[in-house]
């Protein structure tokens, strides 16, 4: 049976773990399955992650063995240095394009279609948006039986153009919150670029004066 996340969600260290399993698998093959200190790594990059986490040997030891309990992560045998690979296709029962999706949006957070399929490529290229969304729609309608929704659709947040996709891994996401996030970081992108802005413009005032021999405005 399939695990029901909503009864029993991934803390935020396993859904970190199992997506860097995921994501190494496809773009390092030659060095797949991880051994920890590759995991760990992995875990704790500064990129294409979000949030960018820094988990210790302990905390990756701790949420392999939850993975492990659920047949979600499996230990590779014959190797002086035990290595790790994740089972999330058959563990969970989902297929390739569906498993690329929610791995992408356990490293990065919420996305849209668009940025799925964009940030998708090095795992798996998928034809057009219209076939993200095929696959979302699917995990998000997910009967009971199967164990329940994967992802969730997010209300669209003021002046974006397209709504955004969380998993629901982790247990159900708050969408007030979620939606409002976007919002926010777009208003202090736009505020530290007019900040920046002013400053140029001051610095390029202050030569200008200085070229001209004028005092500055605020100077006597």
């Amino acid at each position: 049976m399939s695990p029901n996340f909503a009864e029993r969600p991934l803390t935020p260290a396993e859904a970190r773990v199992l997506g860097t399993l995921m994501e190494k698998a496809r773009t390092v093959p030659d060095s797949y399955p991880l051994s920890l200190n590759a995991l760990l790594t992995g875990c704790n990059q500064k990129t294409a992650r979000e949030p960018v986490m820094e988990l210790s040997e302990p905390d990756v030891i701790e949420a392999l063995e939850g993975l492990r309990e659920r047949s979600l992560v499996i230990e590779s045998s014959g190797s002086r240095v035990p290595r790790y690979e994740h089972n999330f296709m058959h563990g969970v029962g989902v297929p390739e394009q569906s498993a690329v999706l929610l791995g992408t949006l356990m490293l990065r957070g919420p996305q849209t279609a668009g940025e799925l399929r964009l940030n998708c490529e090095r795992w798996y290229k998928f034809l057009d948006i219209g076939s993200v969304e095929a696959f979302l729609d699917e995990l998000q309608s997910r009967s009971e039986s199967a164990g329940g929704p994967l992802v969730v659709k997010l209300p669209r947040a003021a002046g974006a153009r397209e709504a955004r996709w969380a998993h629901l891994l982790g247990g159900p996401v708050s969408v007030s919150a979620s939606a409002a996030a976007p919002e926010a970081s777009g208003l202090a992108d736009r505020v530290a670029a007019l900040e920046a802005t002013v400053q140029r413009l001051e610095a390029q005032l202050a030569h200008l004066s200085e070229q001209l021999g004028l005092s500055q405005p605020g100077q006597n």
